[in-house]
C-alpha cells in the first residue's frame, strides 16, 4: 500500500473519455489538459501513422475528406466501442505521452468511461488497447456515474437522477441511485446522426455531395431542436452529383431543423421509454431532481426546451458538457479508494 501510494505521488493518472469523435484526457489534481478530435490517419492499407506517430487528432480530423489515395483517416471507434484495436493503441498512447507530457518517473493508472451495456468483449478490447499503450493500471466506469460526478451531482443518495449524455456515437440515457445504474437506455443515435441526417438532406435536395467536416459545421451553425425565433441560412459547398463539379447552394436553419426532427424524436423517444421503466418512488424523485444533459449532442440549439416540453421535468444542462465525463473520471482518480469497489478492472472476470 505505501509503495503504491509513492508509485502514485510520481505517476500522472489520468481519466480518459474515450469518444467516437472527440477523447478528452483529465491529469489527476489539473483537471481536463487535452480535449482531441478521435481520428488517426495512416498509410493507405496498413496501421502506420503519418508525421512520425503525430498524426493523430487535430491534425488528422484536418484531412478528413482531403487525403490522396495513398492516405486513409480514420475513426477507430464507432459507436462508442473499438472498431480497430491497433489504431485506438496508438491514439491512446499518443494521447496518453501528450497529456503525462514526460514528466512523470511511472506509467499512468487510467479510468477510462466506456458506454453502458457493452459486453465482455468489447471492455476486454478497451483494457487491452490501454495497457499496451502504457497504463500501469487500467479501470473501467460507466459513463453515466463519471458524468453524474462530473456534473455534481451526489450519485450516492438513495434517490434518483436522470442523465442523458448525447455523445459522437452513441447517446445514454439512464436513471441513477445509489452510484449505480437503475434503468439504462443506449441508443445508437447521436452527433454522428445528426451529421449524416444533413449530409443526406443535401444531397437528397440539392444533389451535392458534402464531407462529415462540413456537415458538422452546418449542424453547429444553423442546427436547432425548435424554431429559435431567428432563422439563418449559410452557404455550402461540395460536389454536384450530375455535374461532377464544385457547386454552392444556400440552405437555411429551417430545412436543416427539419432534417434534423428525425434524430431528435429518436432521442426524445428514448427518454420517455426510460421515464416509463422507472419505478414510481425514482419517478417521484425525479420531478425535483429533473434531467442533467452532458456531451456535445446538447449543444443543438433548443433541445433542452424540447426536453422539458415533452417530459414535463425541469432540465439543466452542465456547465462544460463537452467535457462533464472526462472530469468525472478525474474525481474517481482522486476518490479512488473510495470508489474502487465499483470500478471494473482487468483482474475482475468480465
Amino acid at each position: 500500500m505505501v509503495l503504491s501510494r509513492l508509485i502514485g505521488a510520481f505517476s500522472a493518472d489520468l481519466g480518459i473519455d474515450l469518444g467516437t469523435s472527440n477523447t478528452h484526457v483529465c491529469v489527476r489534481g489539473r483537471g481536463v489538459v487535452l480535449s482531441e478530435p478521435s481520428v488517426v490517419a495512416v498509410k493507405k492499407g496498413t496501421h502506420q501513422v503519418l508525421m512520425n506517430g503525430c498524426a493523430i487528432g487535430h491534425a488528422a480530423k484536418a484531412m478528413i475528406g482531403r487525403t490522396p489515395q495513398s492516405i486513409d483517416a480514420i475513426q477507430p471507434l464507432r459507436e462508442g466501442v473499438i472498431a480497430d484495436f491497433d489504431l485506438t493503441e496508438a491514439m491512446l498512447a499518443y494521447f496518453m505521452r501528450k497529456a503525462c507530457d514526460g514528466r512523470h518517473w511511472f506509467n499512468p493508472r487510467v479510468v477510462i468511461a466506456t458506454p453502458t451495456g457493452i459486453n465482455p468483449v468489447e471492455k476486454r478490447a478497451i483494457f487491452n488497447a490501454a495497457e499496451r499503450a502504457g497504463a500501469r493500471k487500467v479501470y473501467l466506469i460507466e459513463e453515466p456515474r463519471a458524468a453524474g460526478l462530473g456534473a455534481g451531482i451526489p450519485i450516492h443518495e438513495a434517490r434518483a437522477h436522470m442523465i442523458v449524455d448525447i455523445g459522437g456515437g452513441t447517446t445514454d440515457i439512464t436513471v441513477l441511485s445509489l452510484a449505480d445504474v437503475v434503468v439504462p437506455t443506449t441508443l445508437r443515435v447521436a452527433g454522428v446522426a445528426m451529421d449524416e441526417a444533413i449530409t443526406n438532406h443535401v444531397k437528397k435536395n440539392y444533389n451535392i455531395l458534402v464531407g462529415s467536416n462540413p456537415a458538422e459545421e452546418i449542424k453547429m451553425r444553423l442546427g436547432s431542436a425548435c424554431p429559435t425565433g431567428e432563422e439563418t441560412s449559410l452557404s455550402v459547398r461540395g460536389r454536384d452529383l450530375i455535374a461532377g463539379l464544385p457547386r454552392a447552394v444556400t440552405v437555411t436553419s429551417e430545412e436543416i431543423r427539419e432534417a434534423l426532427a428525425h434524430t431528435v424524436r429518436q432521442i426524445i423517444d428514448g427518454i420517455r421509454n426510460t421515464l416509463e421503466r422507472t419505478g414510481p418512488e425514482l419517478s417521484g424523485d425525479l420531478l425535483e431532481t429533473g434531467i442533467t444533459l452532458c456531451g456535445g449532442g446538447v449543444l443543438l440549439r433548443g433541445l433542452p426546451d424540447v426536453i422539458h416540453e415533452e417530459t414535463g421535468l425541469p432540465v439543466r444542462v452542465d456547465k462544460e458538457p463537452l467535457t462533464t465525463v472526462a472530469r468525472g473520471t478525474a474525481i474517481f482518480l482522486e476518490r479512488l479508494d473510495e470508489f474502487k469497489h465499483i470500478l471494473e478492472s482487468a483482474d475482475d472476470d468480465l
